[in-house]
Parts: structure tokens; C-alpha cells; sequence
């Protein structure tokens, strides 16, 4: 039999097998991280190669710099997840990785390595989106959550509402029509002059500002679930700039808290608006600038006085992990979704 004959018979047989072992890789940014998940929940391991202080210095990712040192650390990270774990290689049931979205030369470092272990341990190869597995950290936090429920899925590429009818069904309710926001993040805090990555400094930064300034989204999208937020990211930046050309002096926390105010007000609403009409009683909050804290705040208020239960993941599952593409390819597979042969590419951009 042929490598893709038998990972095809071993993929259909996993979905009546009582315990699997996923080992899954995510590198389609900064982050190049290994996990070894049990039964979509459990998790055993998750090791995380972070490359933050490298492109610090730049101000944001330089992709051909996050590429190579992607090559240089998957190796090691993958003995290391196989170590914390107490998992052999032949105890693998299947290989999960993130295809897309990302950044394409980080991607296909991870592509590749998956594509090759498989082969080597004639195993199935599960292709699993990015935007899934910010969705499934949710199910690696929270054991009792199930579907269907509305999410809220925020990063540095996305921002969007989706309404999750079950784990490998999904209806996009709205989106942003230009900048997600976790880009507004980043750019309003390179402007003020705060370090890489700026979404955490920006958290930091305006729980000692006041919300002084009158910054505001578009209000062209206000009865749509759509979002907006270049408008408020070019109010930010100008109000700045002028202040700087005039020399007059202004305070950056005040900024920081402004800005973060109205889009996290802007997110939540619409959410919340969003998982009432779902009628699912249930909201998740997935991505990156899930970890903001005053957007969870915002959003657990919201949804107490509205009786409806909120959940978002641990700070760890928050960012860019492999235990999460672990827990997405795991779902999949039990619906007969993600199989991949040696074909599979990385791919930068991927529907929601």
C-alpha cells in the first residue's frame, strides 16, 4: 500500500477509536510551538518557541527572520513536546498543523515538518485553519463547553463575528470591511512609542489613563454586524502627529484608554447583539486580543446582565499555540474533515 493509502485507512479508523493522540504544530507567525493533545481536550504537552524578543527590535514580524528561526527551533520544540508528554513517537495517532492563515514562509516551515513526520511514521496529516483553532482553545479552557454558541474572533488578522452551529459548522455573521483590530492595536501603539507587540502594552498602558479623548468607530455600520476601525486608527495617529508637530505635550495613557474604550465598547456590543439573536445563550471570545483585559471585562458584564454565559481561554490559549490546532484538527478528524496528503501548501490567507 501506498503512504497515502494506509494514513486514509488509519484517518477513518480514528474516528471509533476511544483515545487519540494528536501531536500538532502551529507556526504561521512569531511562535513556533509543538503540543501533543488527547481527545481534543487534554493537553499534554504544549511547548511555545517565542520570537517576540527578536523582532522587538524592528517594531513588528519580519517575516524572512521569523522563517528561519522557525526552522531553527521545530526540531528541538517537537523532542521537547514528545519529552513533557512521556509520548513516543509510535504512541501518535495523527498530525495536525496550521496551513493558513499566517505569513507564507512561516507556514510552510511547519507545513513541511508535518508533511515529513507523517510520512516517516505513516500517519494521517489533518490540515487545520488558524481561525479554528483560536475557536477550539475554548474547548482546552472550558471542558463542559459545547456547540452551538456565537463567537467573537479578534486578532491581528481577523475580526468577525461567527455563529458555531456545531465543531466543524460555522456561518459568518459579520466582519470588519477594512483593519482587524488587533492591527489597530499595534499601530496606535507603535505610534505612541511603545514597544512590539503593542496590544499587551496598550492593555497595560490605559489602565492608567482615563477616557479623555473623543475617539469614536464608524458609525456607518452601526445596525449591521460589520466593523470598522481605520477611521479610529487614523484619529489616533493624527491627533498625535499634530500634537508632535505643535509640540504641545499630551498623555499617552489617556490615549491608550481612549482608543481601547470605544473599540472594545464597539466589539462588545455587537457581540453581545450578535449572540442574542443567535438565541445560543452562549458567547466565546477567540484570538489574540481576546487576552485584552478590559474587552473581557466589557464582555463578561455584558453577557451577566443579559443572562447570557461567556467563556474565553486561558491567557496561554490566547495567543498562537499548537495545543489549539491539536484540539481543532481533533474535531475534524471525528467529522471526516482536514485529511491532507503530501500535496498540503501553506496557504496566507483562508476563508473564515
Amino acid at each position: 500500500m501506498t503512504y497515502s493509502e494506509i494514513a486514509k485507512d488509519k484517518f477513518e479508523k480514528l474516528k471509533n477509536k476511544k483515545d487519540v493522540l494528536i501531536l500538532s504544530i502551529e507556526s504561521s507567525c512569531d511562535e513556533t510551538s509543538v503540543a501533543i493533545v488527547k481527545n481534543g481536550r487534554e493537553v499534554l504537552s504544549n511547548i511555545i518557541a517565542s520570537q517576540i524578543e527578536i523582532h522587538r527590535r524592528f517594531g513588528g514580524v519580519v517575516p524572512e527572520v521569523a522563517s528561519r528561526n522557525h526552522i531553527t527551533a521545530i526540531s528541538n520544540i517537537f523532542e521537547e513536546a514528545l519529552k513533557e508528554a512521556n509520548v513516543k513517537k509510535d504512541d501518535l495517532d495523527a498530525i495536525a498543523v496550521t496551513y493558513g492563515a499566517g505569513l507564507m514562509g512561516a507556514l510552510l516551515v511547519g507545513v513541511n515538518f508535518a508533511k515529513a513526520l507523517a510520512y516517516s511514521l505513516s500517519l494521517p496529516l489533518i490540515a487545520v485553519s488558524h481561525v479554528y483553532g483560536h475557536i477550539s482553545a475554548n474547548y482546552i479552557s472550558h471542558k463542559e463547553l459545547v456547540p452551538p454558541f456565537s463567537c467573537l474572533m479578534v486578532s491581528g488578522g481577523h475580526s468577525a463575528i461567527l455563529q458555531v452551529d456545531d465543531y466543524c459548522k460555522f456561518r459568518l455573521v459579520g466582519s470588519t470591511v477594512d483593519d482587524a483590530v488587533g492591527e489597530c492595536f499595534d499601530k496606535v501603539a507603535r505610534v505612541l512609542g511603545l514597544p512590539y507587540p503593542g496590544g499587551p502594552e496598550i492593555d497595560k498602558l490605559a489602565k492608567s489613563g482615563k477616557n479623555e479623548y473623543n475617539f469614536t468607530v464608524s458609525n456607518s455600520l452601526k445596525h449591521t454586524f460589520n466593523f470598522s476601525f481605520s477611521g479610529i486608527k487614523t484619529a489616533v495617529v493624527n491627533f498625535v502627529h499634530n500634537k508632535e508637530q505643535k509640540g504641545e505635550t499630551f498623555d499617552k495613557a489617556n490615549v491608550a484608554c481612549s482608543f481601547q474604550e470605544a473599540v472594545t465598547e464597539e466589539l462588545c456590543e455587537k457581540a453581545v447583539r450578535a449572540c442574542q439573536e443567535g438565541g445560543t445563550g452562549k458567547l466565546v471570545v477567540a484570538g489574540g486580543v481576546g487576552a485584552n483585559s478590559r474587552l473581557k471585562e466589557k464582555l463578561q458584564t455584558a453577557c451577566e446582565e443579559k443572562g447570557i454565559s461567556f467563556y474565553a481561554p486561558v491567557l496561554r490559549y490566547c495567543t498562537d499555540n499548537a495545543a489549539m490546532i491539536g484540539s481543532a484538527g481533533y474535531y475534524m478528524m471525528k467529522n471526516g474533515l482536514g485529511f491532507a496528503g503530501l500535496d498540503l501548501t501553506a496557504k496566507p490567507n483562508v476563508d473564515l
